[in-house]
């Protein structure tokens, strides 16, 4: 029996993580590991700092009081008890591209399973002003995951699927977009004249590149990135040589 792993970072009631778990049923038996509350934008965040909480809701659907990091790590451990075939985290309610794939939860989710060793996607749906219709997106994860299980993929690498709100014209293989980026922090006043601060979408301006997830998505197009975990700048590696040739001052000489 096929296994297959869902997480998100929207939520255990999100419907964009009920509709991917339905369709994926085709594939194998899906198991929900999900974070209780929403949680967007936390990266690949792990709690240390207080113990967490596993509680069931369904047949085989379970919620964690923590990240979706944490719901990998505590649903192969305590829940599956044992290796899924394949992690899919989403579907989360609008893109993940760019440079915020680094931010993301929904990544982060299908990160961790590539760090496990195991083949991972992580999939999202652009937003619209009419709402969202998860089914596009939905179809796209169940025909990629067949791919996935079949012929599997590299090791410590996942499949960043992003997903626009119109009919797809296909699926693209993609590089993760560049963007100049200007953050934009609100300030205001809380009724005891102490200063809080609201962070904002900021202004950006995408680098331009046919090939990125940015391009495609734009296009029309479902764009598949397939990201590693190795941020080492390979390319960079002579551009630092000098380092080797450094020599730290003993600090009793100092």
């Amino acid at each position: 029996m096929i296994r297959i792993f869902v997480t998100n970072d929207d939520g255990v009631r999100a419907e964009g993580i009920e509709a991917l778990a339905t369709e994926l049923e085709a594939l194998g038996e899906v198991t929900v590991v999900a974070p209780l509350a929403e949680a967007s934008g936390i990266g690949h965040g792990l709690t240390l700092t207080r113990p967490l909480r596993i509680e069931q809701l369904a047949e085989r659907v379970y919620c964690v009081d923590g990240t979706p990091t944490d719901c990998v790590n505590l649903g192969l451990t305590h829940v599956l008890r044992t290796r899924p075939h394949l992690i899919i985290s989403g579907i989360n309610k609008g893109y993940n591209i760019g440079d915020d794939v680094t931010y993301s939860g929904t990544v982060a989710g299908a990160l961790e399973g590539a760090l496990l060793g195991i083949p991972a996607l992580a999939i999202s749906l652009e937003r619209s002003e009419e709402g969202f219709d998860f089914s596009q997106a939905a179809a796209a994860a169940v025909l990629l995951a067949s791919q996935v299980l079949e012929r599997g993929l590299p090791p410590r690498t996942l499949l960043n699927v992003n997903v626009p709100s119109r009919p797809a014209r296909g699926l693209r293989v993609t590089v993760q977009g560049q963007r100049r980026y200007m953050p934009s922090v609100r300030e205001s006043v809380d009724p005891r004249e102490r200063k809080y601060y609201w962070i904002e979408e900021g202004c950006c301006e995408w680098v331009p590149d046919e090939r990125s997830d940015y391009q495609a998505v734009r296009d029309g197009w479902i764009s598949v990135t397939p990201v590693h975990v190795d941020w080492t700048n390979h390319a960079a590696l002579r551009a630092v040589d000098f380092v080797e040739g450094l020599t730290l001052r003993n600090h009793a000489e100092v």
